[in-house]
Order: structure tokens, then sequence, then C-alpha cells
């Protein structure tokens, strides 16, 4: 019989919304390539969700959620990794198409991996006290999505 998957724990369930819109640049990303739109008109749009999103995303994930797990626990060293690769390729990567087209796929398989593999283990180790610690100092605001130049549509 398959195992039943794990209910979000209420202090993770505001991480998983933002891994939602994550994803869903994965897809803005993916749209506007299918659409044939620039990929420096949709490099403003990444650029925009990298500083505003995802950089609060990966601090607050590295300095209070990560380190309930080991520093050397296999799946914590593979989001690191995932979040300096991505740091390059939106900050680094001198070819602006390339960089789009790797954090299209490279985010969107980070984000299932958080979701599937490694929240779940944290769930499962982490005691009350954390969670109540995550939920205390995570309160994520209403997210305002860029609309000055909706691309994807």
């Amino acid at each position: 019989m398959a195992q039943k998957p794990l209910k979000r724990h209420d202090a993770l369930k505001p991480l998983s919304r933002e891994h939602h819109y994550g994803l869903l640049l994965s897809w803005k990303i993916r749209t506007g390539f299918s659409k044939n739109i620039s990929a420096e008109r949709i490099k403003i749009y990444a650029d925009w969700f990298y500083k505003t999103q995802l950089i609060p995303h990966f601090e607050l994930e590295e300095a209070e959620i990560f380190t309930i797990l080991n520093p050397d626990h296999e799946g914590i060293k593979k989001v690191l990794e995932d979040h300096k690769r991505l740091h390059y390729l939106f900050t680094e990567e001198p070819d602006i198409e390339t960089a789009l087209i790797a954090i299209e796929r490279e985010l969107e398989q980070h984000i299932r991996f958080e979701e599937r593999v490694l929240f779940p283990e944290i769930q499962k180790v982490a005691t009350e006290t954390q969670m109540i610690h995550i939920e205390k100092i995570h309160q994520p605001e209403v997210f305002q999505d860029k609309l000055d130049d909706e691309f994807w549509r």
C-alpha cells in the first residue's frame, strides 16, 4: 500500500505558496519564449522577481529552515548548490537567453525537490518549537505581481 503523503505543517504553507509563484515564473518564461517575446523583455520581469521574491525567500530558507537538518545532509547540500547556481544564472550568465532557459528548468526542478523531498523531511524531524519559530518569523505579504508588461498573456 502506498504511503499517504504528509500534510504540510501550517508553518511551511507560506513557503509553499511562495514556491507556487516561483513555478509561475518558470511558466511565464516558457510562455514568453513560446510567444517569441525577446529574452531582454522576459529578463526584466525575471530580474524583478529575483530581487523582490527569490532573494528574501532563499535567505529565509538558508537561515531558518534548512538549519533544522544537518548541514551535511545531501538534500541540504543540493538545495544550497541550487541557490548558488540560480544566483549565477540571474546575475552572472552573460547570455540572457541561455540564462532564462536554464532558470526556467532549474528553478522548477529545485522547487519540486524542496516540496516533494526536503520539506517533508524537515517536517518529520522539526520540533514543534522550531515550527512555531518559523511561523512567527515568516509572515509573508500578499504577492504583488509586476504587471506593467504582461508578456505571458
